[in-house]
């Protein structure tokens, strides 16, 4: 009689597992559901392609620092630097743009935007580059050496600057130096163009991550660095990589960010990398290394980007927006330790 009951309560029991496994993996898909489902309810003007567009127009900053910091936390990292980084890659784009003086030779350099986007994102690059050798090379735990460069690169900013905005980067016909606001504004089949930088820059992720060595290499020494070294991975190497691609993805968010606004400030980004945090977190990636995917850690920007927009087309005060994103990280931190809890467990 025991063993029929069992039987009778098994694929009952199996179904409700299914589907609380289905519900807590795809958790940042229904959560962005959801929050369209709501403000649309709630606004007039939050359903619509328009501003699906603009909204994923600023999703797209978040969207760029959270793929540089997917990668980092893969490999078992942080990168708390990100938003100085994107700070004075737009600090730097926006000095350069202003022409740079050459007082011995009594000459005014503007150099044309392909060559600021270039030696721009060979800032991030450099800045990534000293926090993987902090890290790999000189043992320097990552959360010490990227608060570091945190300081040091708005600190660089604010020195750059003397505090201040540099203003109008549209550039001059006449200098050949216009096109910069061209990131900000123009639209590609009326889709803007940091929306097809934030798709181009994910899907290629993407592939890394799935069809290549070096994706393997992450994942593994994310996952267990010593066992992955054992085998042969190059962690030194990798943990360099993923810190130099998070300082170029920071670099082309402070790029897009600068050009939607015309202008740079040293200030900008500020916080940011916690929210770039947020979203992998969102996206069901584990802080311990070792799992998420760039899928995830879109929809988890999503969210992000969505809920704020949503708070202020309603007209919540900003306070309350920041009470907001900081119980929906919590949750998603939660939910996390419930997934890969369980698999511990199993």
């Amino acid at each position: 009689m025991a063993d029929t009951t069992a039987s009778a309560n098994a694929p009952g029991k199996k179904s409700n597992v299914s589907i609380g496994k289905m519900l807590l993996e795809g958790r940042a898909f229904f959560a962005l559901i959801a929050i369209i489902a709501i403000f649309s309810f709630l606004s007039d003007n939050y359903f619509s392609l328009n501003n699906f567009l603009i909204m994923s127009n600023h999703v797209a900053i978040f969207g760029l620092l959270a793929i540089g910091m997917l990668l980092v936390i893969l490999n078992g990292g942080i990168d708390l630097s990100v938003g100085s980084v994107l700070g004075l890659s737009g600090v730097f784009a926006g000095w350069l743009m202003q022409g740079v003086e050459l007082e011995s030779m009594g000459v005014i350099l503007y150099p044309p935007v392909w060559a600021v986007v270039i030696l721009t994102l060979t800032l991030g690059a450099f800045v990534g580059l000293i926090n993987g050798i902090l890290i790999s090379r000189f043992n320097v735990p990552a959360f010490v050496a990227t608060l570091g460069s945190l300081y040091v690169a708005r600190g660089a900013a604010l020195l750059m600057t003397n505090g201040l905005t540099y203003n109008n980067l549209g550039g001059k016909a006449e200098l050949g130096n216009t096109g910069f606001d061209w990131l900000g504004f123009n639209r590609i089949a009326n889709v803007p163009v940091g929306v097809i930088i934030l798709a181009i820059v994910a899907v290629l992720t993407g592939l890394v991550l799935t069809r290549t060595a070096f994706g393997r290499w992450l994942y593994s020494s994310g996952g267990n660095e010593r066992a992955a070294e054992l085998s042969g991975v190059p962690t030194a190497r990798v943990k360099i990589t993923v810190y130099v691609l998070s300082g170029i993805c920071a670099s082309i968010a402070g790029l897009v960010l600068s050009s939607q606004l015309t202008s740079a400030g040293p200030t900008a980004g500020t916080t940011y990398e916690l929210t770039a945090i947020a979203a992998v977190v969102i996206g069901g990636a584990a802080l311990t290394g070792g799992r998420g995917g760039i899928l995830g850690t879109m929809l988890g920007a999503f969210v992000i980007g969505f809920l704020s927009d949503g708070l202020v087309i309603i007209g919540v005060s900003s306070y309350w927006q920041t009470v907001f994103t900081g119980a929906v990280i919590v949750l998603a931190v939660l939910l996390n330790s419930i997934q890969y809890g369980g698999a511990k467990r199993r």
